[in-house]
């Protein structure tokens, strides 16, 4: 008898420990998915997220000047996470939502980069000749398609790992002059590291061109999910191929001095909804990432 009821009591006690586990599960499923976004910047060059509305099954379409914004479920809210042309305009900006009719405001506010001035030897790579500008833009479709690129996908790791150790030495946004020419700003960051050093992918993403440019050189481009594309240039080689899909940390090539370059480093560049932002957004530790030498 003694054992009868030890053995119920065991029972009993399993049962309970299992309706716990799938009361866990059942409050797990049905919480609110988080997920780890870039840092907010409201001016030219960098991010902002808008609540948008409860979430539900099916995500909205946004759009910002006329192209498609990313749209997470974060927090039971659907979020627009939108990237701020260097162009932009200080002042009142918004975002379309298909099959509504009025539009959602946000503030843009003002911020001026720093100049940098760069002397090229190569003149053709300030100035190109005729046939460089055939080169140009035929290469320039090729490079738009990439960064117009989007691919659907629910959750989006938009925390990234740097792709690299080395000196930062060109933040991104700089008004650049070569030669002393006015050129258009920086559009990424520029990270000095010896000719060979591998180039790790950020995060998990898809290869989709890879190629050697003009102007970048050796230079791939990774979507990473609803058009956040990451781009890497001016390589020694490149390791993958377009199509494959790479993983954190993965190795996609390595750094080099190939086309516009006055010395081995790599650009690495952040497009979201087809506008060029800056990568510093998207690491935890900003502040470290905004002031490095």
């Amino acid at each position: 008898m003694h054992s009868t009821h030890r053995h119920l009591t065991l029972f009993c006690l399993l049962f309970i420990s299992l309706l716990s586990a799938n009361s866990l599960a059942d409050e797990t499923d049905t919480a609110p998915l988080t997920q780890r976004l870039p840092h907010t910047a409201a001016v030219p060059g960098g991010v902002v997220i808008l609540d948008i509305g409860p979430a539900g099954n099916l995500a909205p379409e946004v759009y910002y000047r006329k192209k498609r914004v990313m749209v997470v479920q974060n927090n039971g809210q659907w979020q627009a996470v939108v990237g701020i042309s260097l162009t932009a305009k200080p002042g009142k900006h918004q975002i379309r939502i298909k099959g509504q009719s009025t539009p959602r405001p946000f503030q843009v506010n003002a911020k001026q980069y720093p100049e940098q001035h760069l002397t090229i030897k190569n003149k053709r790579k300030v100035n190109p000749n005729k046939t460089d500008m055939q080169r140009i833009r035929s290469e320039r479709g090729r490079i738009n398609a990439a960064l117009r690129h989007w691919e659907p996908q629910a959750e989006i790791d938009t925390h990234f790992s740097l792709p690299l150790t080395g000196r930062f030495s060109s933040p991104f946004g700089l008004r650049r002059f070569f030669n002393e020419q006015p050129r258009k700003p920086h559009s990424g960051i520029d990270i000095a590291a010896p000719k060979g050093t591998p180039i790790h992918a950020p995060a998990a993403g898809k290869v989709i061109e890879r190629g050697e440019f003009f102007f970048n050189g050796k230079s791939v481009f990774i979507e990473h999910g609803q058009g956040l594309v990451t781009l890497y240039a001016h390589m020694s080689r490149i390791d993958v191929e377009p199509g494959q899909r790479v993983s954190r940390g993965e190795i996609i090539g390595a750094v080099g001095q190939t086309g516009r370059a006055t010395g081995p480093h790599l650009h690495w560049g952040v497009s979201l909804n087809n506008t060029s932002v800056d990568p510093a957004l998207f690491f935890d530790d900003l502040k470290s990432l905004l002031t490095a030498p």
